[in-house]
């Protein structure tokens, strides 16, 4: 294992034990509201410290972009951070909940983890050595026919600004794949679109910590990964579409003519 993903690995781990340590307490949790339907409890900030405090520990030069406390530092390493991605899930005691820790280098994903530490699952990447699961080689799905696909995506919940676009791309695709699924947690979206369990994912405004360590599992898994007009400035837009090779070219089809103009120019 790469001695960058070694130390995000043990970030991950320490972040999770917060989680679940808290998981049997959540009534005594302090939340607070960041905005519409966008909420932080004390776990996101003590994870996310944790995180800081191993990461920081092994390479004090890297800068930082994490949730809660946003971008520390400069440098050509940049590490992206969620601490807890699905916040609402962990709350509510939904179990769709994980760790994301994604690096950067010269603004290339470069080393990625996603941690369930719920069902102790550990997604990790390394850029030109692929993608495992639980230390095992994961691949994306296989899957050529799209009436057979299952995909996830994930409704408006902050600003409805792209609400009336996410329902039409969402009626133009539902009835032609064999279901769709939104479990509230982006990164352990990709991680299962990376390990073959979806078939593909879309998505509209999303933030960079909700991306950055899938893409790179979804990539390195075999799949493809972008903007929704199949560019690569997913990270600056928000808006994703990632799937395995066949998949993700059927899920762009269908939702490009659903799309503002100035999207895709």
């Amino acid at each position: 294992m790469h001695p960058m993903l070694n130390t995000a690995v043990k970030a991950a781990r320490r972040a999770g034990k917060v989680i679940m340590r808290y998981a049997s307490q959540l009534d005594r949790l302090t939340v607070e509201s960041k905005g519409r339907n966008d909420f932080v409890s004390q776990v996101d900030h003590e994870a996310e410290a944790d995180i800081i405090d191993t990461l920081r520990r092994a390479y004090p030069d890297h800068a930082i972009l994490a949730e809660e406390t946003g971008r520390q530092g400069k440098s050509e390493y940049l590490w992206i951070i969620d601490p807890l991605d699905g916040t609402t899930n962990y709350l509510h005691g939904y179990p769709q909940y994980a760790v994301s820790i994604g690096l950067y280098h010269q603004n290339k994903p470069f080393q990625a983890v996603v941690f369930d530490p719920l069902k102790n699952e550990l997604y990790t990447a390394s850029r030109g050595a692929g993608a495992q699961l639980n230390d095992r080689r994961m691949r994306v799905s296989g899957l050529a026919q799209f009436d057979r696909a299952l995909l996830a995506t994930g409704f408006p919940f902050r600003s409805m600004d792209n609400l009336e676009i996410f329902i039409n791309t969402f009626r133009a695709i539902l009835p032609q794949v064999s279901g769709v699924r939104r479990a509230g947690s982006a990164a352990l979206d990709l991680a299962h679109v990376a390990c073959g369990r979806l078939d593909g994912f879309w998505e509209f405004g999303l933030s960079p910590w909700d991306m950055a360590a899938g893409g790179l599992l979804v990539q390195e898994a075999g799949g493809l990964i972008g903007d929704c007009c199949g560019g690569q400035s997913y990270l600056e837009t928000g808006h994703v579409v990632v799937g395995s090779p066949k998949i993700y070219t059927d899920i762009l089809a269908l939702i490009r003519p659903h799309l503002p103009a100035d999207w895709c120019r």
